[in-house]
């Protein structure tokens, strides 16, 4: 394995591929001023083309018989619908709630799916094309954001705030006040830091919870892609190199099949506890 034609050791080689192209330095530090570009990119990218399919498939759906793109769409917004029906009760707030499932749905499945390509596509591209002359980087592009733990804490982050926003559109803002300290303990004054304290951990949690459940996954699944490259990479015209040359193909193909079902999982996981929490925000405790 080599990157820039210098040679690398399997431990070097995973470690160069979990690096990210960042505006600053590679560190071990936390610094939350550093971006990681190639997430960033790589987000909005498909978030842009995921809107594009939906729209193209918006415009040309027919009142007759459907073809295969437009019955295929049909039925993802039909059951991201049936879902959302059974969640949130409010049919107003699904005016707004239902699009926005289906597009966390349709835009993590595609960040996920990026898991499927080449792990040394884009890192050969990006090195050859001269780039990371440009950045002052290695050839550093990792293609998959979900792998992320910034980008999925984000999107984390972005749902916590749309049930901030029902908590206080359904509930009112005083409404929603009263509830945040007399739930979920009772209305004694006593009890007011015990259940306002309660109401933060349980926000904290579920946002952590929700960001760190879809990173783990996806990480340890491009690990494993990691370490299947690393097979293919010691090929040699010998009995053992060409054994794990030969695994790599095999195991590549077995994983990567597997791998479909795990990346729709996730993104629907990630969809359905998008609805439960919003639906939670609908409910009084």
């Amino acid at each position: 394995m080599s990157a820039q034609g210098q040679e690398l050791t399997a431990g070097e080689y995973i470690r160069h591929h979990l690096g990210h192209l960042q505006t600053g330095k590679q560190t071990a530090v936390v610094d939350f001023s550093i971006i990681n570009l190639d997430s960033a990119f790589w987000s909005l990218l498909l978030g842009v083309l995921g809107c594009f399919v939906l729209w193209r498939a918006a415009r040309s759906a027919t009142a007759g018989v459907p073809g295969r793109f437009q019955a295929a769409v049909e039925i993802l917004v039909e059951m991201v619908e049936s879902q959302a029906k059974g969640i949130v009760h409010s049919a107003a707030s699904r005016k707004l709630v239902a699009p926005l499932a289906l597009t966390v749905f349709v835009w993590i499945f595609l960040m996920n799916a990026m898991d499927l390509l080449p792990v040394d596509l884009f890192p050969y591209i990006w090195d050859h094309m001269g780039l990371h002359a440009v950045f002052g980087a290695k050839d550093y592009m990792r293609v998959v954001p979900t792998a992320d733990l910034s980008v999925t804490m984000g999107l984390a982050l972005g749902v916590l705030l749309v049930c901030l926003f029902y908590n206080m559109k359904i509930k009112g803002v005083g409404g929603w006040a009263h509830e945040l300290i007399t739930a979920p303990f009772g209305a004694h004054p006593l009890l007011w830091p015990v259940n306002l304290l309660m109401q933060i951990i349980e926000f904290f949690a579920k946002t952590l919870s929700h960001g760190m459940r879809l990173f783990g996954n996806m990480y340890a699944g491009e690990l494993i892609f990691f370490l299947i490259a690393l097979m293919g990479g010691a090929f040699t015209l010998s009995a053992t190199g060409i054994f794990l040359g030969i695994g790599h193909i095999v195991a590549g193909t077995i994983w990567a099949i597997f791998h479909i079902l795990i990346i729709t999982l996730q993104a629907f996981v990630f969809m359905m506890l998008t609805l439960v929490y919003v639906g939670q925000a609908h409910d009084a405790h």
